[in-house]
């Protein structure tokens, strides 16, 4: 999810931990592709405003840390301030690129084990959780991706992220790796969906669908603007949209005119 309102749905739709996407925030907040532009400030800022509507886990996509490995302590700081429950830190050489878009590039192994120990260091609730993510299939083989993922484990990652496997067979190998492994489910991009309950017996601990509130409502938008704008007026076709009150009721406009009564 990338704001605080899909936030309020993710949760009233029954969801107990949500994903804050650095993509869709690239796309929704700047109307950019998700390609390393948003800033960590513009990132905690969004944190801060989901944390305070959605009560459950947080996961929050920090990219590459916003630099080296003093950064990523920085990085880490801020956002676990910002209410973080796991941070998502990854390989990719900055400025990065979406996971499955074409032409990326990853920093040596090495120098991401110093990222990892940085981020670790830098916590100060030991219950907060790294997320290691490596997009080396796509630039140097699964072979020596599933290598990064056993070296990230080694320097104090508690969960694995291989990103984009393109087939069940990989998937199933990085579901057998020992440790809490999240698959990420990008409709449209390079890995196939698998239905939930098959992803966690193969042993994954969670599965992301980063991007799919937002694709959602770009689809939402569209059908309601074109019939807009070609009809002149919404007219009949109200199940274009939601109602004036469920919006209200989504946002919990009664809390704040309770208050209101409260302080008059």
């Amino acid at each position: 999810m990338a704001n605080a309102l899909a936030a309020r749905v993710v949760a009233d739709c029954g969801f107990g931990a949500a994903y804050v996407t650095g993509a869709g925030i690239a796309n929704s907040f700047l109307g950019i592709p998700d390609n390393g532009l948003v800033t960590l400030t513009e990132l905690a800022d969004h944190v801060v405003a989901i944390r305070a509507v959605f009560r459950g886990p947080l996961m929050v996509d920090a990219d590459t840390g916003f630099g080296n490995a003093l950064n990523m302590q920085r990085t880490i700081q801020v956002l676990e301030r910002a209410g973080a429950d796991a941070i998502q830190i990854e390989d990719q050489v900055f400025p990065k690129r979406c996971g499955h878009f074409e032409g990326k590039e990853v920093i040596p192994a090495a120098e991401m084990v110093q990222k990892i120990k940085a981020a670790v260091d830098a916590r100060t609730d030991p219950d907060l959780l790294i997320v290691a993510r490596t997009d080396a299939i796509a630039v140097e083989g699964f072979n020596a991706a599933m290598d990064r993922a056993h070296a990230f484990r080694e320097a104090g990652a508690d969960v694995g992220f291989v990103e984009a496997p393109t087939t069940p067979e990989q998937i199933a190998e990085i579901g057998r790796l020992p440790w809490p492994q999240l698959a990420n489910i990008v409709i449209g991009g390079k890995t196939p969906e698998r239905p939930n309950d098959e992803l966690k017996t193969l042993g994954f601990a969670g599965v992301l669908y980063a991007n799919t509130a937002l694709q959602a409502a770009v689809l939402g938008m569209q059908r309601a603007l074109a019939h807009l704008k070609q009809n002149g007026q919404i007219g009949d076709a109200t199940d274009l949209l939601a109602s004036f009150a469920e919006r209200q009721r989504l946002v919990d406009i009664a809390s704040f005119q309770a208050m209101d009564r409260k302080y008059k």
